[in-house]
Protein backbone atom coordinates (compact mmCIF):
# COMPACT_ATOMS: atom_id res chain seq x y z
CA UNK A 1 0.00 0.00 0.00
CA UNK A 2 1.41 3.76 -1.01
CA UNK A 3 1.95 6.07 1.66
CA UNK A 4 -0.18 8.83 1.63
CA UNK A 5 0.94 12.00 -0.16
CA UNK A 6 3.18 14.47 1.53
CA UNK A 7 1.08 17.69 2.93
CA UNK A 8 3.15 21.06 2.32
CA UNK A 9 1.68 23.93 4.34
CA UNK A 10 -0.24 26.29 1.97
CA UNK A 11 2.20 29.32 2.78
CA UNK A 12 5.38 27.20 1.58
CA UNK A 13 3.65 26.51 -1.47
CA UNK A 14 2.85 30.28 -2.33
CA UNK A 15 6.41 30.56 -0.99
CA UNK A 16 7.85 28.21 -3.40
CA UNK A 17 5.66 29.51 -6.39
CA UNK A 18 6.65 33.03 -5.81
CA UNK A 19 9.97 31.72 -6.14
CA UNK A 20 10.01 30.14 -9.32
CA UNK A 21 7.57 33.07 -10.65
CA UNK A 22 10.55 35.20 -11.35
CA UNK A 23 12.63 32.43 -13.12
CA UNK A 24 9.54 31.76 -15.12
CA UNK A 25 8.60 35.16 -16.32
CA UNK A 26 12.80 35.45 -17.50
CA UNK A 27 12.58 32.01 -19.60
CA UNK A 28 10.47 34.25 -22.53
CA UNK A 29 13.41 35.94 -23.23
CA UNK A 30 16.24 34.96 -25.49
CA UNK A 31 19.05 33.17 -23.40
CA UNK A 32 21.94 36.00 -24.45
CA UNK A 33 19.09 38.70 -22.80
CA UNK A 34 17.67 36.19 -20.37
CA UNK A 35 20.92 35.75 -18.03
CA UNK A 36 21.75 39.65 -17.68
CA UNK A 37 18.03 39.85 -16.90
CA UNK A 38 18.20 37.46 -14.35
CA UNK A 39 21.40 39.21 -12.98
CA UNK A 40 19.66 42.94 -13.09
CA UNK A 41 16.58 41.45 -11.03
CA UNK A 42 18.52 39.67 -8.95
CA UNK A 43 20.54 42.59 -7.91
CA UNK A 44 18.18 45.15 -7.64
CA UNK A 45 15.21 43.49 -6.44
CA UNK A 46 15.50 40.15 -4.59
CA UNK A 47 19.27 41.07 -2.90
CA UNK A 48 18.16 44.07 -1.23
CA UNK A 49 14.76 42.57 -0.34
CA UNK A 50 16.25 39.11 1.04
CA UNK A 51 19.31 41.00 2.71
CA UNK A 52 22.02 39.49 0.90
CA UNK A 53 23.50 42.68 0.25
CA UNK A 54 23.75 43.45 3.83
CA UNK A 55 25.44 39.67 4.42
CA UNK A 56 27.68 40.53 1.88
CA UNK A 57 28.86 43.64 3.77
CA UNK A 58 28.77 41.78 6.85
CA UNK A 59 31.48 38.87 5.50
CA UNK A 60 33.67 41.32 3.58
CA UNK A 61 33.91 42.93 6.99
CA UNK A 62 34.96 40.08 8.92
CA UNK A 63 37.53 38.29 6.46
CA UNK A 64 38.57 41.27 4.74
CA UNK A 65 39.09 44.48 6.54
CA UNK A 66 41.55 46.03 4.43
CA UNK A 67 38.94 46.63 1.08
CA UNK A 68 37.80 50.30 0.65
CA UNK A 69 33.90 50.94 0.88
CA UNK A 70 33.79 51.34 -3.06
CA UNK A 71 35.12 47.93 -3.05
CA UNK A 72 33.07 46.47 -0.48
CA UNK A 73 29.68 48.06 -2.64
CA UNK A 74 31.20 46.83 -5.58
CA UNK A 75 31.01 43.57 -4.74
CA UNK A 76 27.77 43.92 -3.15
CA UNK A 77 25.75 44.05 -6.29
CA UNK A 78 28.40 41.86 -8.51
CA UNK A 79 28.29 38.74 -6.02
CA UNK A 80 24.26 38.58 -6.68
CA UNK A 81 25.21 39.53 -10.18
CA UNK A 82 27.15 36.31 -10.61
CA UNK A 83 24.33 34.68 -8.25
CA UNK A 84 21.41 35.31 -10.46
CA UNK A 85 23.21 34.51 -13.19
CA UNK A 86 23.57 30.98 -11.98
CA UNK A 87 20.13 30.20 -11.34
CA UNK A 88 19.10 31.28 -14.31
CA UNK A 89 21.12 29.55 -16.50
CA UNK A 90 20.01 26.17 -14.26
CA UNK A 91 16.94 26.75 -15.60
CA UNK A 92 17.76 27.14 -19.11
CA UNK A 93 17.83 24.16 -21.75
CA UNK A 94 20.15 26.02 -23.57
CA UNK A 95 22.94 25.80 -20.52
CA UNK A 96 24.01 22.52 -21.08
CA UNK A 97 25.01 22.47 -24.84
CA UNK A 98 26.77 26.35 -24.47
CA UNK A 99 28.43 25.02 -21.01
CA UNK A 100 29.92 21.84 -22.23
CA UNK A 101 32.12 24.05 -24.97
CA UNK A 102 33.83 25.64 -22.28
CA UNK A 103 37.54 25.68 -22.10
CA UNK A 104 39.23 23.18 -19.79
CA UNK A 105 42.27 24.36 -18.93
CA UNK A 106 44.90 23.72 -15.92
CA UNK A 107 48.16 21.80 -14.78
CA UNK A 108 45.10 18.86 -13.51
CA UNK A 109 44.34 17.90 -16.67
CA UNK A 110 46.70 14.72 -17.53
CA UNK A 111 45.89 13.56 -14.39
CA UNK A 112 41.97 13.30 -14.31
CA UNK A 113 42.20 12.20 -17.84
CA UNK A 114 44.71 9.47 -16.78
CA UNK A 115 42.45 8.75 -14.56
CA UNK A 116 39.77 8.19 -16.68
CA UNK A 117 41.59 6.05 -19.16
CA UNK A 118 42.33 3.48 -16.15
CA UNK A 119 38.91 3.49 -14.20
CA UNK A 120 40.17 5.62 -11.06
CA UNK A 121 37.54 7.18 -9.19
CA UNK A 122 37.73 10.80 -9.09
CA UNK A 123 36.38 13.20 -6.65
CA UNK A 124 36.14 16.53 -8.13
CA UNK A 125 35.75 19.84 -5.38
CA UNK A 126 34.63 22.96 -5.45
CA UNK A 127 32.97 25.55 -4.43
CA UNK A 128 29.74 28.15 -4.69
CA UNK A 129 32.48 30.09 -6.77
CA UNK A 130 31.70 31.04 -10.61
CA UNK A 131 29.58 28.47 -12.06
CA UNK A 132 29.72 24.94 -10.65
CA UNK A 133 27.38 23.80 -13.13
CA UNK A 134 29.27 25.02 -16.16
CA UNK A 135 32.53 22.88 -14.95
CA UNK A 136 30.28 19.68 -14.59
CA UNK A 137 29.07 20.17 -18.16
CA UNK A 138 32.85 20.63 -19.15
CA UNK A 139 34.03 17.75 -17.31
CA UNK A 140 31.55 15.69 -18.52
CA UNK A 141 32.66 16.79 -22.09
CA UNK A 142 35.56 15.53 -21.22
CA UNK A 143 34.21 11.94 -20.60
CA UNK A 144 34.16 11.66 -17.12
CA UNK A 145 31.09 10.36 -15.41
CA UNK A 146 29.64 12.51 -13.03
CA UNK A 147 27.72 11.95 -10.16
CA UNK A 148 26.55 14.86 -8.09
CA UNK A 149 26.28 15.03 -4.29
CA UNK A 150 23.29 17.83 -3.16
CA UNK A 151 22.00 19.56 -0.14
CA UNK A 152 17.88 20.03 -0.67
CA UNK A 153 16.51 23.21 -0.76
CA UNK A 154 14.32 24.20 2.20
CA UNK A 155 11.61 24.85 0.41
CA UNK A 156 10.17 21.60 -0.87
CA UNK A 157 7.81 23.03 -3.66
CA UNK A 158 10.86 24.87 -4.95
CA UNK A 159 13.32 21.93 -4.33
CA UNK A 160 11.40 19.84 -6.80
CA UNK A 161 11.68 22.35 -9.40
CA UNK A 162 15.65 22.60 -8.28
CA UNK A 163 15.53 18.79 -8.77
CA UNK A 164 14.02 18.48 -11.85
CA UNK A 165 16.36 21.46 -13.43
CA UNK A 166 20.01 19.40 -11.65
CA UNK A 167 19.03 16.15 -12.91
CA UNK A 168 17.96 17.45 -16.68
CA UNK A 169 21.77 18.45 -16.70
CA UNK A 170 23.33 14.77 -15.87
CA UNK A 171 22.70 12.03 -13.33
CA UNK A 172 23.27 10.86 -10.85
CA UNK A 173 22.22 12.65 -8.24
CA UNK A 174 23.01 12.01 -4.18
CA UNK A 175 20.72 13.69 -2.16
CA UNK A 176 22.68 14.31 1.45
CA UNK A 177 21.87 12.22 3.92
CA UNK A 178 22.19 8.39 4.65
CA UNK A 179 20.49 6.81 1.44
CA UNK A 180 22.22 9.12 -1.01
CA UNK A 181 25.93 8.58 0.73
CA UNK A 182 25.09 4.97 0.42
CA UNK A 183 24.46 5.31 -3.28
CA UNK A 184 27.72 7.57 -3.29
CA UNK A 185 29.78 4.97 -2.02
CA UNK A 186 28.50 2.79 -4.86
CA UNK A 187 29.23 5.40 -7.38
CA UNK A 188 32.98 5.45 -6.16
CA UNK A 189 33.69 2.21 -5.50
CA UNK A 190 32.86 1.29 -9.42
CA UNK A 191 35.16 3.64 -10.71
CA UNK A 192 32.71 6.91 -10.58
CA UNK A 193 33.71 10.50 -10.88
CA UNK A 194 31.68 12.72 -8.13
CA UNK A 195 31.49 17.02 -7.78
CA UNK A 196 31.29 17.88 -4.22
CA UNK A 197 30.61 21.59 -2.84
CA UNK A 198 32.71 21.63 -0.05
CA UNK A 199 32.48 25.70 1.30
CA UNK A 200 29.40 25.53 3.35
CA UNK A 201 28.72 25.88 7.03
CA UNK A 202 29.17 22.20 7.83
CA UNK A 203 27.55 21.65 11.46
CA UNK A 204 29.31 18.07 11.88
CA UNK A 205 32.61 19.85 10.15
CA UNK A 206 35.85 20.99 12.13
CA UNK A 207 36.85 24.64 12.62
CA UNK A 208 39.27 25.36 9.97
CA UNK A 209 41.15 28.42 8.80
CA UNK A 210 39.41 30.14 5.53
CA UNK A 211 40.05 34.00 5.18
CA UNK A 212 41.87 34.38 8.36
CA UNK A 213 39.04 32.74 10.71
CA UNK A 214 37.67 29.78 11.79
CA UNK A 215 35.12 28.34 9.74
CA UNK A 216 33.04 24.84 9.80
CA UNK A 217 34.09 22.58 7.11
CA UNK A 218 33.58 18.89 6.53
CA UNK A 219 36.22 16.39 6.26
CA UNK A 220 33.82 13.67 4.89
CA UNK A 221 35.51 14.34 1.18
CA UNK A 222 38.96 14.14 1.94
CA UNK A 223 37.72 10.59 3.66
CA UNK A 224 36.25 9.16 0.91
CA UNK A 225 39.08 10.52 -1.28
CA UNK A 226 41.53 8.00 0.92
CA UNK A 227 38.91 5.46 1.55
CA UNK A 228 38.46 4.30 -2.39
CA UNK A 229 41.66 5.50 -3.21
CA UNK A 230 40.52 8.75 -5.40
CA UNK A 231 42.10 11.63 -7.10
CA UNK A 232 40.80 14.74 -5.11
CA UNK A 233 41.33 17.60 -7.77
CA UNK A 234 39.75 21.32 -6.91
CA UNK A 235 38.56 22.43 -10.21
CA UNK A 236 36.98 26.15 -10.65
CA UNK A 237 34.21 27.09 -13.29
CA UNK A 238 34.83 30.69 -13.89
CA UNK A 239 32.88 33.06 -15.71
CA UNK A 240 34.27 35.11 -18.51
CA UNK A 241 34.30 38.90 -18.33
CA UNK A 242 31.37 38.96 -20.86
CA UNK A 243 29.08 37.51 -17.81
CA UNK A 244 28.06 34.48 -20.48
CA UNK A 245 30.60 32.09 -21.33
CA UNK A 246 33.41 29.90 -18.80
CA UNK A 247 36.84 28.69 -18.53
CA UNK A 248 37.40 25.93 -16.29
CA UNK A 249 40.14 25.72 -14.43
CA UNK A 250 41.30 21.91 -12.89
CA UNK A 251 44.28 22.03 -10.42
CA UNK A 252 46.63 19.24 -9.79
CA UNK A 253 44.95 16.80 -7.40
CA UNK A 254 45.63 17.45 -3.12
CA UNK A 255 47.72 14.57 -2.10
CA UNK A 256 47.05 11.87 -0.14
CA UNK A 257 47.83 12.47 3.28
CA UNK A 258 45.01 12.55 6.37
CA UNK A 259 42.11 14.48 6.26
CA UNK A 260 42.39 17.60 7.89
CA UNK A 261 45.67 18.40 6.15
CA UNK A 262 43.47 18.03 2.83
CA UNK A 263 41.10 19.74 3.82
CA UNK A 264 42.98 22.53 5.14
CA UNK A 265 44.47 22.19 1.34
CA UNK A 266 41.35 22.70 0.05
CA UNK A 267 40.19 25.63 1.90
CA UNK A 268 43.80 27.54 0.78
CA UNK A 269 43.22 26.60 -2.92
CA UNK A 270 39.67 28.47 -2.61
CA UNK A 271 40.87 31.01 -1.27
CA UNK A 272 43.84 31.56 -3.61
CA UNK A 273 41.05 31.42 -6.50
CA UNK A 274 38.47 33.75 -4.88
CA UNK A 275 40.91 36.53 -3.89
CA UNK A 276 41.72 36.50 -7.59
CA UNK A 277 38.00 36.43 -8.43
CA UNK A 278 36.34 37.88 -5.41
CA UNK A 279 33.00 38.84 -6.90
CA UNK A 280 32.57 35.51 -8.41
CA UNK A 281 32.23 33.64 -4.91
CA UNK A 282 29.34 33.57 -3.12
CA UNK A 283 29.72 36.00 0.12
CA UNK A 284 25.91 35.61 0.52
CA UNK A 285 26.34 32.32 2.56
CA UNK A 286 26.84 32.34 6.28
CA UNK A 287 29.97 30.59 6.19
CA UNK A 288 31.76 31.91 9.41
CA UNK A 289 28.53 31.30 11.24
CA UNK A 290 29.67 28.50 13.80
CA UNK A 291 33.01 28.88 13.23
CA UNK A 292 33.15 29.52 16.81
CA UNK A 293 30.83 28.42 19.88
CA UNK A 294 29.53 24.79 21.01
CA UNK A 295 29.44 23.76 17.17
CA UNK A 296 33.20 24.66 16.86
CA UNK A 297 34.28 23.64 20.47
CA UNK A 298 32.69 19.97 19.30
CA UNK A 299 34.31 20.51 16.40
CA UNK A 300 37.81 21.25 17.84
CA UNK A 301 37.71 18.43 20.58
CA UNK A 302 37.19 16.12 17.53
CA UNK A 303 40.45 17.75 15.92
CA UNK A 304 42.33 17.02 19.07
CA UNK A 305 41.45 13.40 19.24
CA UNK A 306 42.74 12.81 15.56
CA UNK A 307 45.92 14.80 16.88
CA UNK A 308 46.39 12.34 19.49
CA UNK A 309 45.73 8.85 17.10
CA UNK A 310 48.23 10.47 14.81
Amino acid sequence: MSSAPEKIPLVERLTGAALVAPIRMARLLPYRWRIPFAAWLTTRVLAPLAGYRKRVRDNLALVRPDLSQAEIETLARRVPDNAGRNMMELYSPEFPDHARKSPVVGPGLPDVRAARDSGRPVIFVTGHFGSFNAARMAMMEQGFNMGVFYRPMANRPFNAHYVRAMAALSEPMFEQGRKGMMQMVKHLRSGGVLAILNDLNAHDGVPLDFFGKPALTSLATAEMALKFDALLVPVWGLRDPDGLHFTIHTETPIAHSDPVTMTREFNARLEAAVRDNMEQWFWIHRRWKDGTGPLADRGADYLRELDEKA
